[in-house]
């Protein structure tokens, strides 16, 4: 066997000779076919490639990676949770809030990007994201884990080209069956067929759905389709959310900047509205006014906004060499004042129009984005330099434009607003926590950047709002086509809610989701909805996300490392053992465990059916003794669970590991042995956590995993 030859790469780009260019007319087969060239694209590319799986990824640019890198946004838009400092009561937010590849993706940024020869949580210092590095070493990060696959031919990497067509099979009685696309190649014209047994939808604007005529939704529904109560009643497809082209620029020395100079139409064009564009922006702090506007060089204005290199300690400090990317969406200037815009594009969408309209917006929205750097140039920010070597572009904007919204698959699960915004969930820490989770996310707000169309929704007060949130699996199921996984910001989401999904580290954990789903499908020979609806299939693949790192539900004191993480999630994701205290995001996994929560995660494991006579058993749990009277009735009538005495259960005793070894052997003796290899079954007072590994290990025999 030939022994695989290292894969280069320069800039963030590999060698020509990494790639796979098809001839014209061929058609090839591969057991997971992912499209577009989304950051979800990527992860779940590397998602499968860890399974053992071969993977062919066809996306239209060069580079690896969406957001990070073609659209120049490498500023992660993390939510508050990720920023957490770890204290004596919770871990380190990079280590329970993402996943454990992700979190390995950003340390790599700073390995590769240090400043002045350290390694710092943030390179950049810009003040918006908690990590920022230029998109080079975005790129360059990326490429490191994907190049060996490369090298030993398990991946093959075919640019440049976009979808033109679905294939799909047709059988009277059957769902429709995506079975393959066919491609065009940008640059030479060719046209190219790629077969799979599992396809991801991973484009940037949801483009398989549009070509495969496959249940779909542009821009904001009406009432009636989602249930949302913040719709209007009639659906507004133009209501989308605006797009930009991030513009990447150097703060030069005095007299050193390099005039990028203005577009046509510049200041008569509606969409380069010279009238539109500011250098300083004001701000409310507290619900107030600042007294003056930011300027530009502020530590907190614009440049500093998404700065993603730094020659200074001091992230505050503002230096000559400093690089930024212009990224700025719509702002009042001051109170009563009118309303200002950067680069946001505004005037047009680029789903649910032809391709030719597509594209005549794309490049005004490009313009625009030169148009912004032309305008600060010459309104008093003269020292700015285009830096086209960090976005491979010769002018500093960026090869592609940053997508906010794309055609939204109609899945099995729609999240919808209710799903996630803090008025529904009154007390509680958490959104709704799905039982087929398979990821997790967190934006502190729904970041709605509407365009110019009239009619979007509010989300007045509170309604904006977004709590810790869940991603189940049905909404990365089509509702009714098979062999396709919807990724990306295609997935069920709604207008409203993709708003928080669309984030940098979400649209990562979307990916990875779609990558091991479609493994684990490859593998055991079903179709993907099967795994949704299969609890063996469902609860195998929570397991492989976890065992991978990857969290299911929000705890903020369990982190990827821990020994116990893989059953404490998977358990919590089913409903099984979750919080003591929904008001917070503690498991508590030392806190003593009591009898009636002990009765409780038993009976919702193994399913039985609940007795809830009228005369209790016990003096001691009655009727409306909270959750838990049916759950113990239902152990006492199977005869797994007794009392202590005088008729009495004692439901808030702690529990004992001994005791907890009795209630096993009568409920499910098979599993008597795995579940306590690695617990004691002795009389020391059982702890959350041992709780969690002993009934993981139950579940786990009772669905033959």
């Amino acid at each position: 066997m030939p022994t695989p030859q290292p894969v280069r790469q320069q800039g963030g780009i590999f060698d020509p000779n990494t790639f796979t260019r098809p001839e014209n007319g061929r058609s090839l087969s591969y057991p997971i076919l992912i499209v577009g060239g989304s950051t979800a694209a990527y992860a779940a590319t590397l998602a499968a490639l860890r399974s053992g799986i071969n993977v062919c990824l066809v996306q239209p640019q060069a580079v690896v990676g969406g957001q990070f890198t073609a659209q120049a946004l490498p500023a992660s838009d993390d939510g508050d949770l990720l920023r957490q400092a770890a204290t004596p009561f919770q871990v380190e937010g990079e280590r329970f809030a993402i996943s454990k590849t992700q979190r390995s993706f950003r340390d790599r940024q700073r390995e590769l990007q240090k400043l002045n020869g350290r390694k710092v949580a943030n390179p950049g210092g810009g003040w918006v994201s908690p990590l920022a590095t230029t998109p080079v070493v975005a790129a360059t990060a990326m490429n490191e884990a994907i190049a060996p696959y490369l090298a030993q031919g398990k991946l093959i990497l075919i640019p440049f080209s976009e979808p033109i067509k679905v294939v799909t099979s047709d059988n009277p009685g059957q769902r429709r069956r995506v079975t393959g696309i066919v491609f065009q190649d940008r640059q030479n014209n060719h046209t190219f067929t790629i077969n799979s047994r599992v396809i991801l939808e991973a484009t940037e604007l949801g483009d398989l759905l549009e070509l495969g005529n496959i249940e779909s939704r542009v821009g904001q529904e009406a009432r009636s389709e989602t249930g949302e109560q913040a719709l209007p009643e009639r659906a507004l497809p133009q209501c989308q959310q605006s797009f930009t082209f991030g513009a990447v620029v150097e703060r030069t020395a005095p007299g050193r900047g390099v005039a990028i100079g203005a577009p046509p139409g510049y200041n008569s064009s509606p969409w380069l509205n010279a009238a539109e564009f500011q250098s300083a922006f004001w701000h409310k702090s507290r619900g107030q006014w600042e007294p003056q506007p930011r300027e530009f060089f502020n530590p907190f204005g614009i440049f500093r906004y998404r700065r993603i290199s730094r020659a200074a300690e001091n992230e505050k400090t503002i230096s000559p060499g400093d690089v930024t990317v212009l990224n700025w969406g719509q702002h009042q200037h001051g109170e009563n004042g009118p309303w200002c815009c950067g680069n946001d594009y505004r005037v047009g969408v680029l789903v649910g129009v032809s391709r030719d309209e597509r594209q005549r917006h794309i490049q005004q929205a490009r313009d625009r984005a030169r148009a912004y750097v032309h305008y600060l140039q010459t309104n008093g920010v003269p020292d700015l330099k285009p830096r086209g070597d960090l976005t491979w572009t010769r002018d500093g904007i960026a090869i592609e434009p940053y997508i906010r919204e794309a055609r939204r698959g109609i899945a099995a699960t729609t999240i919808r607003h209710e799903d996630v915004a803090k008025p529904f969930f009154p007390g509680q820490a958490r959104a709704k926590s799905f039982e087929d989770s398979v990821g997790i996310g967190q934006y502190h707000y729904l970041d709605l950047h509407g365009n110019d169309e009239p009619g979007h929704a509010s989300l007045p007060g509170e309604n904006v709002i977004a709590l810790p949130f869940t991603l189940p699996l049905g909404a990365l199921i089509p509702i009714n086509t098979d062999g396709l996984i919807l990724s990306a910001k295609s997935i069920g989401t709604t207008h409203i809610t993709n708003a928080a999904y669309r984030m940098h580290p979400v649209e990562w954990a979307i990916g990875e989701a779609g990558g091991y789903l479609a493994a684990l499908a490859v593998n055991a020979g079903v179709e993907v909805r099967d795994i949704a609806t299969n609890e063996t299939l469902k609860r195998k693949l929570q397991g492989t996300l976890t065992r991978n790192g990857i969290p299911l539900f929000w705890f903020d004191d369990i982190a990827h490392d821990d020994p116990d993480f893989e059953a404490i999630q998977v358990l919590a994701a089913a409903g099984i053992i979750r919080s003591e205290n929904y008001t917070d995001l503690h498991f508590r996994p030392s806190a003593n465990v009591n009898r009636a929560v002990v009765a409780t995660a038993l009976v919702k494991l193994l399913g039985f059916e609940l007795v809830s006579p009228a005369t209790p058993t016990f003096v001691d749990v009655l009727p409306n003794y909270r959750w838990a009277y049916p759950m113990i009735e239902t152990l006492v009538a199977k005869q797994i669970a007794a009392g202590v005495g005088d008729r009495r259960f004692a439901p808030e005793r702690p529990i004992t590991r001994e005791q907890l070894s009795f209630l096993v052997k009568k409920a499910l003796p098979a599993a008597y042995d795995r579940a306590f290899a690695r617990t004691p079954a002795d009389k020391q007072v059982l702890q959350r956590r041992e709780l969690s590994r002993v009934l993981y290990e139950v579940m786990q025999v009772k669905l033959g995993i």
